[in-house]
């Protein structure tokens, strides 16, 4: 770990080091925008360093049914440190980017997005190597950073966010008809995975705050085992599970996804559906969201590309600045899932979430929310979440 951090912070200091040894040859600039951003005045060389830090307080509770089906709960509130990160991003002569992403939770050192891309191509026009995650899934595509609630919806547990591989991506249409393909390794080299996406912009008026983002995913896994779980929050139990079903011949996932934006008022929704084929039969998982939000003060959601998936929120009037309230969004999700198929009975789950956000600056929320959570014919759960982030 203390390798890691050194040859991190290494790099950082000799980034900036170059960066105005050069000053007199490139002529460097440096501001602060949401991160620290240096650039040099030809735009040929751009860099930007920053971070976030995450830290979350949960309430756990479940009825006597679940008492009696799993067990009373052993652990009913907790906080955590869930995400703190540190990031260099930036580009070479405007055709080459990188980023480079370590997370350092929980004593461990975990590497995030850590890839090279070459923009430019002709046909193909991006290509990226390196770690990262999947073309598929809205919400998985969007950071966590600029998620509606504390936790992504069910559909997430379907798939592996991120993976070692390749992927080609391009926009056409002026940029309202995107496509991506991928080659990865998901597992430490075991198994395999081709994964593609396809999304549009039906509606498209930026002026008017009016965007409507339609999309569908696809992913052909060959893999030995294979397993769905998922929990009402990050802390609580694990109630639904397939558990390893082996013999696995190939996996096939498929995502629709949609989006839909009106000014202060957005939606959201996904469906995903798994097909596992083994050796003696085909399994088949589902899953879906939907979810609606409403700024209080008059912001709106945006989407940042058809990749990156939803962007940052900035406040008309931050918190403090000349009587500013910051901005203030409420709203609410239903997800459902079904990992019962033929001899495999894994569970049926659904969620409610109530969520209140409100964002002190372009920086920095604070996120309030309850989980409440129906474990078909096995009881229900209740959990409340707060969570204190910034983010540059």
């Amino acid at each position: 770990m203390k390798s890691i951090k050194f040859i991190f912070v290494l790099v950082l200091t000799c980034i900036v080091n170059l960066s105005f040894s050069q000053e007199e040859k490139l002529k460097f600039k440096t501001k602060w925008d949401n991160g620290l951003k240096i650039e040099s005045t030809d735009e040929n060389f751009k860099l930007k360093f920053g971070g976030r830090l995450m830290a979350d307080y949960s309430l756990f509770h479940q009825n006597q049914e679940l008492n009696n089906t799993f067990g009373k709960l052993e652990i009913t509130d907790a906080m955590e440190i869930r995400r703190s990160r540190l990031f260099a991003s930036g580009s070479i002569y405007k055709n080459t980017a990188f980023k480079l992403q370590i997370d350092f939770t929980h004593k461990k050192v975990t590497l995030k997005d850590v890839y090279i891309h070459f923009k430019n191509i002709p046909i193909i026009g991006n290509f990226q190597v390196g770690h990262f995650k999947e073309p598929f899934r809205l919400e998985s595509l969007t950071t966590n950073k600029y998620i509606m609630f504390i936790e992504r919806a069910f559909p997430t547990d379907f798939t592996h966010e991120r993976s070692d591989g390749i992927m080609i991506f391009n926009d056409f249409l002026n940029n309202r008809l995107s496509a991506q393909l991928g080659y990865f390794k998901p597992k430490d080299n075991v198994g395999r995975a081709v994964t593609g996406r396809v999304t549009g912009l039906l509606i498209n008026n930026e002026p008017n705050n009016n965007v409507l983002h339609v999309g569908a995913g696809f992913s052909h896994r060959k893999t030995e085992s294979f397993s769905i779980s998922a929990k009402p929050a990050h802390l609580a139990l694990e109630y639904i599970n397939t558990n390893d079903i082996t013999n696995v011949k190939h996996v096939n996932l498929l995502s629709l996804e949609s989006a839909y934006i009106q000014n202060s008022f957005s939606l959201q929704g996904e469906y995903i559906s798994s097909q596992v084929k083994t050796n003696l039969d085909t399994y088949s998982f589902s899953s879906y969201y939907g979810q609606a939000s409403y700024f209080l003060t008059g912001e709106s959601r945006n989407i940042a590309s058809s990749y990156h998936g939803f962007g940052r929120v900035k406040p008309s009037k931050p918190f403090g600045e000349n009587g500013g309230l910051g901005a203030w969004e409420v709203a609410l999700r239903f997800a459902s899932a079904n990992l019962d198929s033929k001899t495999i009975f894994g569970g049926k789950q659904e969620n409610v979430t109530l969520g209140i956000t409100w964002y002190l600056n372009s920086a920095t929320r604070i996120k309030l929310n309850n989980v409440l959570a129906n474990v078909k014919g096995a009881g229900k759960a209740n959990v409340f979440q707060v969570r204190f982030q910034i983010d540059f």
